[in-house]
């Protein structure tokens, strides 16, 4: 075993911050989800809207990248992303993902599975149009996830498609908008010291309704 591995397994530090329990988290997980992220904002967590997103390509293969929640609408968390791109791809092939926050800071994480859909091409063009005019222009240039030979690609196309839009607004591409995840399980973890963390579970029956469990750390 070299010495960086054992350096590895020597990292470890113990959560003491807060506890979980079935009575705190109440019966309506995204309501509760709502009261995490506020406390998350008020604590001035870098990037709190940050969460991993996961999907499966046509061989099953798991994939995972950072995305931004930009929205939790009729019980949905929602993002957005170029369709063409390789998350995109995916999801066409297998509407179901997997979020994951984090929030170090308050040894705290939220697990989300569910299925997922684009939203309405209005909500898609409102959020596209609240955005900074650079973001509205990346989102023509690049041709997300696909093989480029030069940065200078990206730099070209920025700003040819700056001057096709110099003198107009900028229309939000065909390729680009919103998803939707509609979880149907979202599982609340709070660090607890010797690792016995508090796990609060909840899954969705198919009448709507959620059903809360407690699992083992």
């Amino acid at each position: 075993m070299s010495d960086k591995s054992l350096h590895l397994a020597d990292i470890r530090r113990d959560y003491m911050l807060a506890e979980l329990d079935e009575q705190t988290v109440g019966d309506d997980p995204i309501l509760f989800f709502h009261t995490w992220f506020t406390h998350a904002e008020e604590s001035r967590i870098s990037d709190v809207n940050a969460m991993t997103l996961a999907t499966v390509d046509s061989r099953f293969q798991p994939h995972a990248r950072i995305v931004l929640l930009k929205g939790l609408e009729e019980g949905g968390f929602i993002f957005y992303s170029n369709y063409e791109s390789d998350k995109g791809r995916e999801l066409e092939l297998h509407p179901h993902a997997a979020l994951l926050f984090y929030w170090h800071e308050l040894e705290r994480q939220v697990r989300i599975e569910g299925g997922i859909e684009r939203v309405p091409e209005d909500v898609s063009d409102a959020y596209f149009h609240s955005r900074p005019e650079g973001s509205r222009l990346g989102a023509w240039a690049s041709p997300q996830s696909r093989t480029i030979g030069h940065r200078d690609e990206l730099d070209l196309n920025f700003k040819k498609y700056a001057a096709e839009f110099s003198k107009i607004s900028i229309p939000r591409p065909p390729h680009w908008g919103g998803y939707r995840v509609t979880p149907h399980r979202i599982e609340f973890w709070q660090g607890r010291p010797s690792r016995l963390h508090d796990r609060i579970l909840f899954t969705k029956s198919a009448d709507g309704s959620w059903g809360k469990s407690r699992l083992a750390p």
